[in-house]
């Protein structure tokens, strides 16, 4: 069996930037060991497949390379990215069913596509020791709070502190199966705030710029900076920026894609 496959680079403005997400369109699904095995082959944080259901309507399902998840933000953004430019470029919106709910992207200007994702809400989490342990885990500062949603949400003075982190070190002994790590500050150079998330338990020790994260910090930080548009920044090796709106209930990212390969695979 032969399948087209693109890889996209989501929330870049060139290639080497931003995320990179592999996609694969289907005309009816595969079985999932099978999808599995492609996203282990790719070997990238997600690689997203979809089947049409109707014009501006698909089912969408994300595999990292080591399990299927929930929510996946930058995938999505690429997927929509590829509708509008190559397969329906009549299109200005497109509704993507998905274990997440429905998520909508609409057609952005120079290809700044906007995507809705489904907002986190986060309580408090841990104590002083367990901030002690992740700081020990990460080998950094530890962090000033500590909150829960989908992933474990770490709160650090100032963008250095999360630039400084070195990487995912232990971090997967203090969080739970499924979750991840957001470790976030205050921004600079003109950003709102900054970012990193690592997902070791999802066979990603960093990911480069995550959609689904930005679902937790978007309302964090509006609510705390009091304004409901932000600028963040993903400070990853390969980095990425973000425009955010926290819009009650719902987070919606904008950002550019950039393609990197076109070809086909044989499975």
């Amino acid at each position: 069996m032969k399948l087209k496959l693109w890889q996209i680079d989501a929330f870049a403005q060139k290639p080497f930037e931003g995320n990179p997400a592999a996609i694969v369109p289907l005309e009816e699904w595969l079985d999932d060991a099978r999808m599995q095995k492609i996203a282990n082959e790719n070997n990238l944080a997600e690689t997203a497949f979809f089947v049409r259901k109707e014009d501006g309507r698909h089912d969408l399902r994300w595999f990292t390379p080591a399990v299927e998840v929930p929510l996946c933000g930058h995938a999505t953004l690429a997927s929509g990215w590829l509708i509008f430019s190559e397969l329906a470029p009549d299109l200005q919106s497109i509704a993507f069913d998905t274990k997440s709910g429905t998520l909508e992207v609409k057609r952005g200007p120079d290809g700044r596509h906007q995507i809705a994702l489904p907002s986190d809400t986060l309580k408090p989490y841990g104590d002083a020791d367990y901030a002690a342990r992740i700081a020990a885990a990460l080998k950094t500062r530890a962090p000033k709070e500590v909150y829960v949603g989908r992933n474990v949400f770490a709160v650090f003075e100032n963008a250095r502190d999360v630039r400084a982190i070195p990487g995912p070190g232990t971090i997967e002994s203090l969080i739970e199966p499924g979750f991840g790590l957001i470790a976030t500050a205050p921004g600079d150079d003109g950003f709102d705030f900054v970012s990193r998330y690592f997902a070791p338990h999802h066979g990603i020790p960093e990911d480069p710029v995550t959609g689904s994260a930005h679902a937790a910090l978007t309302p964090f930080w509006s609510k705390r900076l009091d304004k409901k548009q932000l600028k963040a920044r993903q400070v990853s090796p390969r980095g990425g920026n973000l425009d955010c709106i926290d819009d009650d209930g719902r987070t919606l990212l904008s950002g550019a894609c950039s393609l990197y390969l076109k070809g086909e695979i044989t499975v």
